[in-house]
């Protein structure tokens, strides 16, 4: 008999083993194809609840130990009686206890942090109206919770190997129908030909009908790559399947459709929406504000010496003004320190600064390897035309080698989508400076679309904090 092999890698066929390999044999399978992972999921997610509930009491417990000099201090149970129920109903709401923190560990900590903030204000919140907060130690409240914060993380590392030799790479039992379309490979999935075993979307035929549910029995998500005109088909018998199914159609892919829509007699596809919603775009743009308002408080003595300095040099202006495209692909000027000689600025950015630039002045060259030539773009997000972390914009002029940005990827108008920021994430990750092949673009313009895959403040914070550490580089000329 022949089984089927689950595909553990990206690239990995369908394979089997043993059994009659002459040709013309049919395959025999062994169904269902994989055991049901729903019970092993709710497993994982009370483990987890388990193991936060044992670390919010234990840490607790330890602290006032340490503290009070005794563990079952009364203010301390009563804070584990608040912070436990609390955490796990803000744990659920943040989905602290989902698919997506069975399989990933940065996700499952964020969120477990997230859903103790929650729990902590919540808990402030009903101290300050039952005006019971003088009976908490703030000593011993910030320690339990530096001490909650470390287990949970510590914790969770511990529990992810348990949890994924449990429920598996994904945590879901996929399924991939390959039924004459276009080849489909999905990492850790189930890969059937629908040829070789004989299956077709046949709604006439209950027996085939019987057949295709054994096939997908247990499996969380099911997608077929067919012709078009068997599309129709594929989808009545998903919808009478009680499952979640999907057909592959390239011009997805092709037109990076986000989702679809139905109206009256007709259906479209949605291929572009905003980013970021009202308040995503509300939270961020107060995070400008404030952190641009403050930089430029606390910079001004040194970039009013700075400026004096490009002053002195040549008794030229301080700033240097260029239009870039920005958010909506509108132009916007952008300032800058000037660190290029007046008869040689180049307002169209044709030409990018090499390492040897004989139009670089001297404290042009210290600015630009500081990066300080780019803190007047303060001003620019103060007025709204930029913001602190965002795709960085462009010159009009600019060339990957003999190309316009927008002629080597026709995805470079895509992170036109965002306001461009004065730093991000490819400027964290070493890609600056020149753009002598079209290559140098591409790994920006990649970096630039991951970072438009789903803002988050926390992540903005990060890019910021993580800025700090390429202001001074190699490329910076």
């Amino acid at each position: 008999m022949t089984t089927l092999q689950r595909d553990r890698d990206a690239v990995a066929s369908l394979s089997g083993k043993g059994g009659d390999q002459t040709p013309g044999s049919k395959r025999q399978l062994n169904l269902p194809l994989a055991p049901s992972l729903e019970k092993r999921r709710l497993q994982a997610y009370l483990l987890l609840m388990l193991i936060d509930g044992l670390v919010i009491v234990g840490a607790s417990l330890l602290v006032s130990l340490l503290y009070l000099g005794r563990a079952y201090d009364p203010q301390t149970l009563q804070q584990i009686n608040l912070y436990v129920p609390l955490y796990w109903g803000a744990a659920l709401m943040t989905r602290a206890y989902s698919m997506q923190a069975l399989t990933s560990l940065r996700y499952s900590q964020s969120r477990s942090m997230m859903a103790m903030i929650i729990a902590v204000t919540m808990v402030i919140f009903i101290a300050f109206f039952t005006k019971s907060s003088e009976q908490f130690s703030r000593a011993s409240t910030v320690a339990s919770l530096l001490v909650i914060a470390g287990g949970m993380a510590w914790a969770r590392i511990v529990a992810k190997p348990l949890i994924r030799s449990s429920c598996g790479a994904t945590a879901q039992n996929v399924l991939i129908i390959d039924d004459g379309g276009t080849p489909v490979r999905v990492p850790h999935a189930w890969h059937i030909d629908s040829r070789e075993h004989r299956l077709r979307p046949d709604r006439n035929d209950p027996h085939m009908l019987d057949r295709l549910g054994m096939f997908m029995t247990n499996m969380d998500r099911v997608l077929v790559t067919c012709p078009p005109e068997r599309r129709k088909d594929w989808a009545l018998v998903f919808k009478g399947s009680n499952i979640c199914g999907e057909i592959v159609d390239p011009e997805v892919q092709e037109l990076g459709v986000l989702g679809a829509n139905r109206g009256h007699g007709f259906g479209s596809l949605v291929v572009s929406v905003g980013p970021l919603g009202l308040r995503a775009r509300a939270l961020k743009r107060a995070m400008d504000l404030a952190i641009a308002g403050g930089a430029t408080i606390a910079l001004a003595p040194l970039l009013l010496v700075v400026a004096l300095l490009i002053w002195l040099e040549d008794r030229g202006p301080v700033f240097f003004m260029q239009q870039r495209q920005g958010r909506n692909n509108r132009l916007f000027w952008i300032f800058k320190f000037r660190s290029m000689r007046v008869e040689k600025l180049d307002s169209t950015g044709a030409r990018s600064a090499s390492k040897d630039d004989d139009r670089i002045t001297r404290i042009g060259r210290f600015i630009r390897k500081t990066s300080i030539d780019e803190l007047p773009q303060l001003l620019n997000v103060l007025r709204g035309d930029m913001s602190i972390v965002g795709p960085r914009p462009h010159a009009i002029g600019s060339l990957a080698g003999q190309k316009r940005f927008w002629e080597v990827d026709p995805r470079y108008l895509l992170r036109h989508s965002l306001k461009p920021g004065l730093t991000g994430l490819a400027q964290i990750r070493g890609l600056r400076g020149a753009t002598d092949s079209e290559e140098d673009l591409s790994s920006r313009l990649q970096a630039d679309l991951e970072y438009l895959d789903g803002w988050t403040a926390v992540r903005d914070i990060r890019i910021i904090f993580a800025t700090a550490t390429v202001l001074v580089h190699d490329r910076a000329f």
